[in-house]
């Protein structure tokens, strides 16, 4: 069995976190208590890659619940759910990060993050063959965002070998918390391009726009959003906690899907959407399911894949269907819209199937997409970062905590290469050669012999 240690930070990451377990354990069949009462032997077939087993058959998620206040862990503790979470799992402070990231990095989430670690040690050891991390987080706060890549970055030192998984709530404008989200979101990314291996990205603002425009919902609450990414989160995990015809784990999905190492952010997409109203008038099929997961309405982030090029692409499709449709569909996807998949990467839709759909339909598509069009979201954040940043906005409060402001000027023009190198690729073509670093001199000038030290012999 391939066990993966899920992490949850800070409030958003606690809420979305707790969500997507109601969503699976409903899945395998558990019920708030740990216990099972499925009616499929499927459900079982690969429970341990989420959950450990306790005593009296009771399952146990293997899950670490950090936050810096005690108020989202004591709502999560009263809620349904809240027996079911194993109680010296959930580590919280009593200070708040107070939505800077600073706080979360540097002073608060750092007298915590030592004993978060041991949790995660305990679990990663009580694990046959540990495949990876996965951690909920949002960009926007203080803690999701400080504390959640000072959790990765220390994760990342112990188990270097191991995959690094995020599902990170990007900020938007339209749908602000805070006025240092710019601030807190640019810190984050910095971190994340060096220290994951695959980040979803999930945008409130595009979650809002699916809410209202497809499922016509008035009023969507936190709830609803949280509906959307756990019914997303739970597509994308199918793979791993399902044996399917194809079996994708975290290492394969990372290999098919990032061609180069900085360029791992994803936009996620979720068929089928429809309102209540049109639910009855609307038949699934598999080439309904490909039309609607490819549509940029149905995107969970607020950028138009239109506007750039698929690097790769993943697909995974659950309930009864013939794999033959599924490719031929896929197939027929590529051909029509041939410009907007990059042609030096031939081949690049991975497919996977999965017998069990989720609840209460018969069949459902998730889509993972590397696309060039992300950028968009990176350059509206770093417009509203240089904003604030050329008249040193807000800076005291982060200089305060004993940060530098170099380290701003670097998360910077991190963020602004990693939009750069979307550009170029997004340009590149087969004949080009532009792409390609040809202003590198070969190794052994750059560095001497020491790479060669038969070179004497």
């Amino acid at each position: 069995m391939r066990e993966i240690v899920h992490l949850q930070a800070g409030q958003c990451g606690n809420q979305i976190g707790s969500k997507f377990w109601e969503v699976i354990s409903d899945e395998h069949g558990i019920d708030p208590q740990g216990q099972y009462h499925g009616s499929h032997e499927l459900q079982l077939e690969r429970i341990n890659v989420y959950y450990n087993e306790g005593q009296n058959g009771k399952y146990v998620p293997r899950a670490v619940l950090v936050d810096l206040e005690p108020g989202t862990l004591d709502s999560i503790r009263t809620s349904t759910y809240g027996k079911f979470f194993k109680p010296s799992n959930c580590v919280f402070g009593q200070s708040g990060a107070g939505n800077n990231w600073a706080k979360g990095h540097y002073t608060e989430g750092a007298e915590l993050v030592d004993s978060v670690i041991d949790i995660v040690r305990q679990e990663a050891e009580d694990c046959d063959c540990l495949q990876g991390f996965q951690l909920k987080h949002s960009l926007g706060g203080g803690t999701g965002s400080g504390m959640g890549t000072l959790l990765i970055s220390k994760i990342r030192e112990e188990y270097p070998d191991r995959i690094m998984n995020t599902f990170s709530v990007m900020p938007s404008p339209k749908v602000s918390d805070t006025v240092v989200e710019p601030y807190n979101a640019t810190l984050s990314v910095h971190q994340l391009v060096e220290n994951t291996d695959e980040t979803y990205c999930i945008d409130n603002e595009a979650l809002y726009d699916i809410c209202f425009r497809t499922l016509k919902l008035a009023t969507p609450t936190y709830g609803d959003l949280n509906h959307l990414v756990s019914l997303t989160v739970s597509g994308i995990t199918t793979c791993l906690r399902f044996p399917g015809q194809l079996n994708a784990d975290l290492r394969k999905l990372a290999v098919n899907m990032v061609p180069f190492p900085r360029l791992h952010f994803f936009m996620t997409g979720f068929a089928p959407l429809t309102s209540r109203s049109n639910q009855g008038f609307q038949a699934l099929s598999v080439p309904e399911l490909t039309t609607q997961m490819f549509d940029a309405k149905n995107m969970m982030v607020a950028c138009n894949p239109g506007n750039g090029r698929y690097l790769t692409v993943a697909a995974v499709f659950r309930g009864r269907m013939s794999m033959k449709e599924v490719d031929e569909q896929m197939l027929k996807m590529q051909n029509k819209n041939t410009s907007h998949f990059v042609e030096w990467i031939p081949n690049n839709v991975k497919t996977a199937v999965c017998d069990i759909p989720p609840r209460g339909l018969k069949m459902s598509g998730t889509f993972i997409g590397n696309s060039t069009a992300i950028q968009e979201l990176y350059k509206r954040i770093s417009e509203q970062f240089t904003a604030m940043f050329r008249r040193k906005a807000f800076l005291h409060w982060y200089t305060g905590e004993g940060m530098d402001e170099m380290e701003f000027t670097e998360a910077e023009s991190n963020m602004n290469d990693l939009v750069a190198e979307y550009q170029q690729y997004q340009e590149a073509t087969v004949e080009d050669e532009s792409v390609y670093d040809d202003d590198e001199e070969p190794l052994e000038d750059s560095q001497g012999s020491a790479d060669y030290p038969y070179d004497e012999y």
